[in-house]
């Protein structure tokens, strides 16, 4: 393949972000390159719209394709009229229709996280290791044990736990173990409370102290996390020497600390999910899909810079290096043009195969491979695989990634149309979420249940699908019910 068609596929399979770093490098580089200046018009109710692409015959061929004859347009072509094909489209969010349905996490506690207290807001500026550093300097004098603290102190990870080795510490100060020691029981009386602890045990039990909470039974509690994890009620009341009313007092107790305190000083900057193509409802029935115009870059080839500087170039080095900026911008702008008009062109029919999905929700996802979708547009699997590879849609009923459409198929008991595993997974979920407490649900049982609405299912794929909704077993489901309800007494 050709540096150019290369690049072409490897703008196929960017991101949205990754795409729109690329083009900043370009514009540096390039100096026939400019960004299009200029707002997009506006409607009557003031928001930003402007025509759908224009079909006028295009080529619109994928690169696979492309690379087995000509290539994507020639490099000595003038560039695309950038104001006349650039797409615009409404960039208002879509209606928020809640999480996708595979993003669950089914009985995961609601830890309670601990209020941000007005110190903790005030330093949430600093970095923890800072934090914690301006109270060593306040706390401890002793220029050893300020040393073995500052040590200590490089050594916390971002939760908030020291990860050094208090043996190798003392040999490289050059002090006993026994002061090591003790230097850091005096930080792990720092703020916030938990900090400098060595495991998730001790990190609790500090903040228990903390609280003056941290009896032989809760000494006992923690450690024995393990068992709290099993919900295995009865070894707890036989460790704790407590009934259950108490120990239900203990868990709650233990559930509103904070595992992580280092956290509250953790300030990293979530990267905005910036879907890549809308799909909405279109008023005379169906689907209108649209490119997010805020993600397509939008450059221009100066061609009058170009002729102004090619006019005064005078040698022959000048001149070749002003060709081969004048074609590689060419390229990229035809490029971005071609990406678009793939992604659009996919968008398109994938809604159009899963119209189920969007009018009636996931029960009506139907399954869908890469070839369908390639088979249809004309186009070659591979590249369906990059337009669709971390690109989002989004639509009423939330945001997706475009492979989520993509799902292999259970076969009908009556013989009829294919289920999709997605919509599968959502059902078993569904009669887990509906079970009682004294009826808790085997994968047995749901194998009957779903064969009894025709769904050909085998044990073990349901409890794959399980595994992957992250649905405990029947009978860790059957602890949990029994634990919360001696919980809430």
């Amino acid at each position: 393949m050709t540096p150019q068609l290369q690049q072409a596929i490897k703008l196929l399979q960017l991101t949205n972000l990754e795409l729109a770093e690329y083009v900043e490098q370009e514009l540096e580089r390039n100096p026939l390159l400019e960004r299009q200046e200029g707002d997009k018009p506006e409607r009557g109710d003031g928001t930003s719209e402007a025509p759908a692409p224009k079909d006028d015959g295009n080529d619109n061929r994928d690169t696979a394709e492309l690379s087995r004859t000509e290539g994507l347009p020639g490099e000595n072509e003038s560039p695309l009229d950038v104001d006349d094909r650039d797409i615009y489209v409404d960039s208002s969010p879509a209606d928020d229709g809640g999480p996708p349905a595979s993003a669950m996490d089914y009985g995961r506690p609601a830890g309670n996280e601990s209020a941000n207290t007005l110190d903790q807001t005030v330093s949430g500026e600093t970095s923890l290791v800072e934090h914690l550093l301006h109270q060593l300097n306040v706390e401890i004098d002793d220029p050893v044990d300020r040393l073995i603290g500052f040590h200590l102190i490089q050594s916390v990870d971002e939760a908030g736990y020291v990860t050094a080795e208090l043996p190798a510490l003392a040999e490289q100060v050059g002090c006993e173990e026994a002061q090591v020691e003790a230097t850091l029981k005096r930080l792990q009386a720092f703020d916030p409370s938990g900090v400098c602890a060595r495991n998730l045990r001790e990190c609790l039990a500090i903040q228990l102290g903390d609280r003056n909470r941290f009896d032989p039974a809760m000494a006992a509690l923690i450690e024995n996390l393990d068992l709290i994890a099993a919900r295995n009620q009865e070894a707890l009341l036989i460790k704790c020497g407590v009934d259950a009313e108490d120990l239900g007092d203990m868990i709650r107790e233990l559930r509103a600390l904070d595992p992580k305190p280092g956290l509250a000083f953790h300030h990293e900057i979530a990267q905005t999910l910036i879907p890549d193509v809308f799909v909405r409802a279109a008023p005379g029935g169906g689907w209108a899909v649209e490119l997010n115009s805020e993600t397509l870059p939008r450059v221009l080839v100066n061609q009058r810079y170009y002729a102004e500087v090619n006019r005064h170039a005078s040698s022959k080095t000048d001149k070749t290096y002003l060709v081969e900026q004048f074609n590689a911008a060419n390229w990229l702008v035809k490029s971005l043009e071609q990406r678009a008009n793939t992604i659009l062109k996919v968008a398109t029919e994938l809604v159009r195969q899963q119209d189920g999905f969007f009018a009636h929700g996931v029960q009506h996802l139907r399954p869908l491979t890469l070839r369908d979708i390639a088979t249809e547009i004309g186009m070659h699997e591979s590249t369906v695989s990059r337009v669709t590879a971390n690109k989002y849609m989004a639509t009423a009923r939330g945001t997706y990634q475009m492979k989520y459409f993509f799902t292999s198929a259970i076969t009908s008991a009556s013989g009829g149309d294919s289920l999709s595993a997605e919509s599968v997974r959502h059902r078993i979920k569904d009669l887990i979420d509906a079970e009682k407490a004294d009826d808790i649900l085997s994968d047995d049982r749901l194998v009957e249940i779903l064969r009894g609405e025709n769904i050909d299912i085998a044990r073990r794929t349901v409890a794959k699908y399980r595994e992957a909704l992250r649905i405990p077993s029947s009978v860790d489901r059957r602890r949990l019910k029994k634990t919360q309800s001696w919980e809430l007494r």
